[in-house]
């Protein structure tokens, strides 16, 4: 079966503002695909170039080089046919703040071509599935940022796409907005709706996707389903180790001379714990806590943490997810 979204060799430079040098490489050759009625996520720290492919794939970009098709479309081609397929939500707030919820709803429906009774109709029903009918006459600079982060999605569903890109949609937003946003996005693939999402946050990636993409300084490193990752880069078990604040210093300074700890980063608001990974897993925790016995050194708290997509990002790249 073709694949709904196909990506081949995707690159974008930017050209030297000074007219010297060779400029900045924000997209190098990206190639992947996606099915139909699949959840895919690009993972990767600000600035991987997550927002970048976004854009050339929606055809707000243009590339430098490589193509993309959806839906057998080629977007430097047919961008009108892509565009048809396709909705946005960008990671910025795309909205009028003076406008009512519903009278942003209605300016940007009749740019997607929505008109008279349509239009009505699904800027109610995206107002519905937003959870927020009740408030659609109030002004968008009223609205907390989880709010108007709905409603930024309201925004590119109007028009009933097949495919929508979302990229970064919980950003600065509170822990219920983030939930709501999240479990939108699941009700919107079990309606059949392809989704890429664009994040930082390991642990969306892994709540919402079938396959994830991890991208590093605009390369795409891995590629596959989360399973499959964590197995091609043989990540094992973390262990996480609670000590008085204090303890910190002398606790780190054991451990940094095992020869099995390949790496060892503090944690928590105080720093008071600390990560351990470690080619042997959990099994190493025996030979960690003997160690830190001879020093007269116990832990208050022991916690391990099974292999995520966080220690693969790691193992890949040699730094943490948000560094």
């Amino acid at each position: 079966m073709t694949p709904f979204v196909t990506i081949q060799n995707l690159t974008k430079r930017y050209p030297p503002r000074n007219g010297k040098g060779e400029g900045i490489l924000a997209v190098k050759n990206l190639s992947l695909t996606i099915e139909r009625g699949e959840i895919f996520s690009l993972l990767g720290p600000n600035g991987a170039g997550k927002t970048t492919t976004i854009n050339m794939m929606s055809g707000l970009l243009e590339p430098t080089s490589g193509e993309v098709i959806i839906g057998g479309y080629a977007i430097t081609k047919n961008p009108l046919a892509v565009k048809k397929l396709i909705g946005v939500v960008p990671q910025e707030i795309a909205l009028y703040p003076e406008l009512s919820a519903r009278a942003n709803l209605e300016f940007f429906g009749k740019l997607q071509g929505l008109r008279g009774e349509e239009l009505a109709k699904r800027c109610d029903e995206v107002l519905e599935f937003i959870g927020l009918r009740d408030r659609q006459r109030e002004r968008i600079e009223t609205f907390s940022g989880g709010m108007k982060r709905r409603v930024n999605i309201a925004v590119g569903l109007l028009h009933k796409p097949s495919l929508v890109f979302m990229d970064e949609p919980t950003v600065g937003v509170d822990p219920q907005s983030r939930r709501n946003i999240l479990e939108a996005v699941k009700q919107l693939n079990q309606q059949g709706m392809t989704v890429l999402y664009t994040t930082h946050y390991m642990e969306e990636a892994q709540e919402l996707s079938d396959r994830v993409g991890i991208m590093d300084h605009g390369e795409l490193i891995a590629c596959g389903k989360q399973i499959d990752l964590i197995q091609q880069t043989k990540v094992r078990d973390a262990i996480v180790l609670k000590f008085l604040p204090e303890q910190v210093a002398q606790a780190q300074s054991i451990l940094r001379d095992l020869p099995f700890i390949t790496d060892l980063e503090c944690e928590g608001d105080l720093g008071e714990k600390l990560r351990i990974l470690s080619d042997h897993g959990r099994q190493a925790l025996p030979h960690i806590i003997r160690a830190l016995d001879d020093h007269n050194l116990i832990p208050s708290a022991i916690q391990i943490v099974e292999p995520n997509l966080e220690m693969v990002f790691l193992r890949l790249t040699g730094r943490a997810l948000r560094d």
